[in-house]
């Protein structure tokens, strides 16, 4: 990761010459930034930058609460020029494009961007922590690389549904693909501006929605990025919504499952699985078998009976919806006509915002509503307002009414838009580009099976080892969708580099789980990062070192 850095220097549009970013004659002085970055505001056409500020360097903090672990933290950062713009739309009533650039003083020649989540609607900075990324690392900006990101082409405001901007095809389609491009490319043009010259290496590191983004410019935009890295992406997003919502319809009644049952399955998938990897951590090291393994009706109650310990008919058949394959009637993009079911373990992991297993994702602390409520689970407002206002396009509609079949054109738009499933990465490939993807086999936001189907399906049109020599999968057991419940830490901007730029091919790496604790970010267990199809399985010593294991299927 050592280079020698540029300065940000005064070299804008209409400069004499572009000189090198190790260039002896570069402007060092640290006063000529300020001038600099405030040097980049304006523009012409679309492209417009609003505000642009030397930022002075700051300290690492840590936040009481958060959405997720990561998201406590915020890192140390050096100075750097913060660059605030936007990209006008072509239609007056779409919103537009909202961006954040951040130049360090001292550059790397490299950039990182980050993808965003959810239906994404906020501004993505770029100052966070990048997905999977450990609390102790400096920050990718603190390492010298230009980071940035964008809202996507809308803005959520509060009390609206998230998907509202779905109802204009233009912010759906920037939501889709076009923002990301657009963005990267108004990140080049400014590192140029500012440096005297365009990046070595370009990046792009998301994770769910953001994971979606990387693999859909690996596939649409395949001479963007250098490296990529897609942790837990949201591949069939046509299939999830309506998975989703299908498992939020079979709960709305009697199939409702309280937190006190949520308990007793996981108790049960525990007592099936743990011990099959020969260690006794509380933790399912291989779920694919233990699904097969776990039967939920062994958790049957008696007749007549009723109660926390035991699970009704009604609830059960919940489970078996959630674990079954979704079905389509007519094949979506790519070929694909169905969305794989949800594994097993992690059901009980503790609801906090989106961490978490059952409570957070799908059942929520209340059976579903129509509209979906605040207590209802993640995956039911996500889904139902999908339906609403990006397939049926009808505020209004009762989701219980819909009918896939009545909207087949519609479906088949949006998943020709939005599904990141095409397995044709011959010119990824060919421009000696790099693609990791992670799945977390406790997460309940998306089934970590459509992950493990695509690379499988990238395999079968390539070849085994073609994929072998830019593509990895790896498959962490026991962490949900936001990296909780079980080590899940790892520096994969280091692993994607020492590929790209020095051929150093990944094997099994490391996974850790830390305190949020400042400075020191203590790791409490450590497990191995298996390439996929192996598991972690236990030799000898505490089963909190990662040594205590070993990767074989």
């Amino acid at each position: 990761m050592t280079r020698k850095r540029a300065k940000l220097c005064a070299w804008l549009v209409g400069a004499a010459a572009a000189m090198s970013a190790s260039s002896a004659s570069a402007v060092m002085l640290a006063e000529d930034a300020d001038t600099i970055c405030k040097g980049l505001v304006g523009g012409a056409d679309a492209v417009k930058i609003d505000s642009a500020t030397l930022q002075a360097p700051s300290q690492l903090a840590v936040a009481e609460r958060g959405p997720t672990p990561s998201g406590r933290i915020t890192p140390a950062n050096p100075g750097f020029c913060k660059v605030l713009g936007h990209i006008d739309p072509v239609d007056p009533k779409a919103p537009p494009i909202k961006f954040q650039v951040n130049l360090p003083v001292e550059w790397n020649g490299r950039s990182v961007q980050y993808g965003g989540g959810g239906f994404n609607g906020v501004l993505i900075t770029g100052l966070a922590l990048p997905p999977a990324y450990p609390f102790d690392k400096p920050s990718p900006l603190a390492r010298g690389f230009v980071t940035y990101g964008t809202d996507s082409g809308h803005e959520s405001k509060p009390g609206e549904p998230p998907q509202l901007f779905a109802l204009n095809d233009e912010a759906f389609e920037n939501f889709a693909h076009r923002a990301y491009k657009k963005v990267r490319d108004v990140a080049v043009a400014l590192m140029q501006r500012a440096y005297g010259k365009k990046p070595e290496k370009m990046y792009f590191m998301g994770s769910s929605e953001g994971g979606r983004e990387g693999l859909t410019m690996a596939q649409r935009y395949p001479d963007d990025f250098d490296g990529i890295f897609a942790r837990v992406p949201v591949i069939n997003w046509v299939g999830l919504q309506h998975a989703g919502t299908r498992s939020g319809l079979v709960t709305m009644g009697d199939g409702w499952i309280n937190p006190a049952q949520v308990k007793l399955v996981g108790d049960a998938v525990r007592a099936a699985c743990d011990k099959a990897d020969g260690s006794n951590d509380a933790l399912v090291q291989d779920p694919v078998t233990c699904k097969a393994a776990f039967k939920v009706g062994t958790l049957r109650c008696a007749s007549g009976k009723t109660g926390d310990q035991c699970l009704t008919d009604a609830q059960i058949k919940a489970i078996d919806t959630l674990h079954a394959t979704y079905k389509f009637p007519f094949a979506l993009a790519n070929g694909l006509d169905d969305y794989p079911g949800w594994g097993v373990s992690g059901e009980d992991t503790p609801a906090i915002g989106p961490t978490g297993g059952w409570v957070a994702w799908w059942l929520g602390t209340a059976p579903p509503a129509q509209p979906p409520a605040p207590n209802n689970g993640i995956a039911w407002i996500y889904g139902a307002g999908g339906i609403q206002y990006v397939f049926a396009r009808d505020p209004k509609l009762d989701v219980p009414t819909y009918k896939v079949e009545e909207h087949k054109a519609r479906i088949l738009e949006v998943s020709n838009l939005m599904d990141s499933t095409n397995p044709d990465l011959s010119r990824f490939r060919e421009r000696k580009g790099k693609l990791i993807i992670l799945e977390h086999m406790a997460d309940y936001a998306q089934s970590p099976y459509a992950g493990i189907r695509y690379f499988e399906s990238v395999e079968r049109l390539m070849g085994s080892a073609t994929t072998e020599l830019f593509a990895r999968l790896y498959t962490a057991p026991g962490v949900d969708h936001v990296g909780s419940g079980a080590p899940a830490n790892v520096d994969m901007l280091s692993v994607l580099v020492d590929w790209v730029e020095k051929d150093q091919a990944p094997g099994d790496l490391e996974v850790a789980e830390q305190k949020v604790e400042a400075p020191a970010f203590p790791v409490v267990r450590a497990l191995p990062l298996c390439r996929w199809p192996a598991w972690p399985h236990y030799k000898a010593g505490s089963v909190t070192e990662a040594s205590s294991y070993f990767c074989a299927q």
